[in-house]
């Protein structure tokens, strides 16, 4: 298929506009965490996540179809902002501060995170439409960069523990693991109502603890969780039979 206009109007649509929200969360996350904003780096992370999750949604509602890949390459180029740099500058910043040892540790571990990110956004992108799985094959990276902001966020953080849910999340974002997408609608609406209490102005503290980021915070490390039981209880059927 040739493309006869290059006029930026001819591709932009409002869903993309959503995306670059997105992007824009992003970037403003990083130069948060750079300037050790630390928990306004963590929120605006979140407030990407919510422009995410927004941009297929303003897609159906307006009908627009992404005839040429423009919305497909512009959200997951967005998502590599906003859930993979974002997350892995403001985790180096967190081990950096810690010690001069550790941010060599934190260093590698941001690095691993952006390139397991691009590479769970790739492959998304080319097999897209080509497998009749309708959920996710690798854990979201989306889902990634919420674990570690409602960690931040939550009162309870550790670094060490931290670098190693990062590293978890990295292997499974990269994992031929599957991911079935949420369809209990009042887990996803409890979900959502707390994640829109992280963003008011005023705390739910309780005992030290944010109560909405711990809460967002269990229910995704559940998420994440659940692909791999799943994948265990897959293995162990399959051997069961084969002893059969």
């Amino acid at each position: 298929m040739k493309i006869k206009k290059t006029n930026m109007r001819y591709f932009i649509r409002i869903p993309d506009l959503v995306s670059l929200l997105n992007l824009s969360f992003g970037f403003l996350a990083i130069l948060m965490a750079i300037i050790n904003e630390i928990a306004i780096s963590a929120i605006f992370i979140i407030m990407a996540g919510i422009f995410d999750s927004l941009d297929g949604w303003t897609a159906r509602k307006v009908g627009k179809t992404d005839e040429l890949g423009f919305g497909k390459n512009i959200d997951s180029l967005s998502d590599i902002v906003s859930f993979g740099v974002a997350p892995a500058i403001l985790l180096y910043i967190l081990g950096a501060k810690c010690s001069f040892e550790l941010a060599y540790i934190v260093s590698i571990v941001s690095l691993f995170l952006v390139i397991c990110g691009v590479l769970r956004l790739t492959r998304f992108n080319v097999i897209a439409d080509k497998t009749d799985f309708k959920g996710f094959i690798g854990m979201p990276i989306p889902a990634t960069a919420l674990i570690l902001s409602t960690y931040v966020l939550c009162g309870f953080f550790n670094i060490e523990i931290a670098i190693v849910l990062m590293l978890i999340s990295g292997i499974l974002m990269i994992s031929n693991i599957k991911y079935s997408k949420p369809k209990n609608m009042k887990l996803i609406a409890i979900y959502a109502v707390f994640i829109l209490l992280i963003l008011l102005p005023f705390p739910f503290v309780f005992y030290g603890v944010d109560v909405p980021s711990a809460v967002v915070l269990i229910i995704t490390l559940l998420f994440m969780l659940s692909g791999v039981i799943k994948k265990l209880i897959q293995i162990m059927t399959n051997s069961s039979k084969h002893n059969q």
